[in-house]
């Protein structure tokens, strides 16, 4: 075990360390609280950032304090109260970098946020509230100086994720490709539709924003009142269609079953939480969005059940080399229950349209 520590002590802290301890239970990152002996002395987070999937910590770190600067700058602008608690504070060491390699991982500490909380909730309400958070987050970075970096190229890239399908097509290498034709069929069908986004950007019709690329209701701090602090988790900060934040939100938030649910009569699209998150949204986000970007979310709300049932299609057909699996068709699993999400949102189209069209004359 390192010393932790000698390793918080590396960055700018105030007060003594009284106590390192395990933080959450993230994926990602190893996450610790580290509290402080004296009553006037914030707390702080410390974390291992994962360099298997996080490559190039200097970009990670520079998109991250860009962002939080600027945040900063416009809560302060709009008078806010509580600036501290409404968005994340990330320390810097004694060379002024935002984190700190020991040789063999990278840290980072940012001040730990009192009295806030996450909820793992998708319920209609708790939609709304991510909708709004997100659309604001978007908003209040769609004028940020800075060009941000992409921290994992081609995250959301869905001429990419094609093909790499079709690489594992051609290999076949665990003989599978006979058996799921159908679905390659499918794919193939939509895949120029689903590849419109990167057109649209070359024709220069499309913008990229700054998106959080993560959109999950874990990823917003709540105050003790239940109104939400900031987003966080900025890791995947970086540029993007506004269609990752929206569509990759609903891809989960919206699937009555689960990701890899085997009884498929149980996934379907759920229009009351669609209709939550996009009012949240739109509230915060019609301000920057363009007509394009506007008549495009229902596509992007086919696009991430469409884009995952690609990747775990190519990974059952590269013999299961990218995601965990718990059984030898895990992959085809969630193959199925991906396109028939696609299948669901596809039948929910036109009554998605009119309802986008209703929040906008309100």
């Amino acid at each position: 075990m390192k010393d932790l520590s000698s390793i918080v002590a590396k960055f700018k802290v105030q007060g003594t360390i009284e106590e390192i301890k395990p933080l959450g239970t993230g994926l990602i990152n190893d996450t610790y609280k580290v509290n402080t002996k004296e009553a006037d002395a914030p707390n702080y987070v410390l974390q291992r950032i994962n360099h298997a999937i996080f490559q190039n910590v200097e970009m990670l770190q520079s998109n991250i304090t860009a962002v939080t600067n600027h945040i900063r700058k416009k809560l302060t602008e709009a008078g806010e109260s509580d600036i501290e608690r409404k968005v994340l504070s990330f320390l810097e060491t004694e060379e002024g970098k935002a984190y700190w390699f020991d040789g063999d991982s990278y840290w980072r500490v940012m001040v730990f946020i009192p009295r806030a909380k996450t909820y793992e909730t998708v319920n209609p309400e708790y939609s709304n509230y991510a909708g709004e958070a997100f659309g604001n987050f978007q908003a209040m970075l769609a004028d940020i100086p800075e060009t941000l970096g992409e921290t994992i190229p081609d995250f959301h890239n869905m001429e990419f994720r094609l093909k790499q399908l079709r690489e594992a097509v051609a290999k076949d290498a665990a003989g599978r490709v006979s058996e799921v034709k159908y679905y390659l069929d499918e794919i193939e069908k939509r895949a120029d539709e689903m590849c419109k986004a990167e057109r649209l950007y070359r024709e220069g019709k499309l913008p990229k924003r700054v998106c959080h690329c993560d959109t999950k209701v874990n990823n917003m701090m709540f105050d003790e009142d239940g109104k939400v602090l900031c987003v966080i988790d900025l890791d995947t900060v970086m540029p993007s269609f506004v269609f990752s934040d929206y569509g990759d939100f609903l891809r989960t938030g919206a699937n009555t079953g689960d990701e890899d649910d085997k009884d498929l009569d149980r996934v379907n699209f759920n229009m009351e939480i669609f209709k939550a998150f996009t009012k949240g949204y739109l509230k915060g986000a019609k301000s920057f969005l363009t007509p394009i970007e506007i008549e495009n979310l229902p596509y992007a709300a086919a696009l991430f059940p469409y884009m995952q049932c690609v990747r775990f299609l190519a990974d059952y057909i590269n013999g299961d080399t990218y995601y965990k699996i718990k059984y030898p068709e895990h992959n085809l699993v969630r193959t199925k229950a991906q396109f028939k999400l696609l299948q669901s949102v596809e039948a929910n189209t036109p009554e998605m349209i009119a309802f986008i069209n209703e929040c906008l004359k309100s």
